[in-house]
């Protein structure tokens, strides 16, 4: 399963940001070909979250996103349902050109704004 692989490497990117605050969600944007599934992400989450004492309450939202390809003989972007079709769904003309549904972003970290997880304080300037 590399989405808790993933996930490991998402809530570092976040608490390395963090700054020792308390993460308190966490937004994810999976595309329907980035070859990430979304329900493997949602199992992995309570694992992946476990060692990271900043992120341990914290709630992971995900914003799914379809694929979608343009076709040059309709001059427009449409979503595909089908995973491996490269095809326009309305006139069928073969276009390989995806404008959406690869994408695995960290799109967001929403943290508490008064708390410090980090075992030291800084020092008082």
């Amino acid at each position: 399963m590399h989405e808790l692989s993933l996930l490991t490497s998402v809530i570092e990117t976040a608490v390395s940001n963090a700054h020792g605050r308390e993460i308190t969600a966490i937004g994810l944007t999976i595309g329907a070909r980035s070859g990430v599934i979304v329900e493997a992400v949602q199992a992995a989450w309570p694992i992946a979250q476990a060692s990271f004492p900043q992120c341990m309450h914290a709630e992971l939202v995900i914003t799914f996103l379809p694929a979608t390809v343009y076709c040059p003989q309709c001059a427009t972007c449409h979503e595909i349902d089908e995973f491996f079709a490269l095809v326009c769904p309305v006139c069928a003309t073969p276009t390989a050109d995806l404008r959406s549904g690869t994408e695995f972003r960290l799109e967001w970290v929403d943290v508490h704004a008064d708390s410090d997880c980090s075992d030291s304080k800084a020092p008082d300037h």
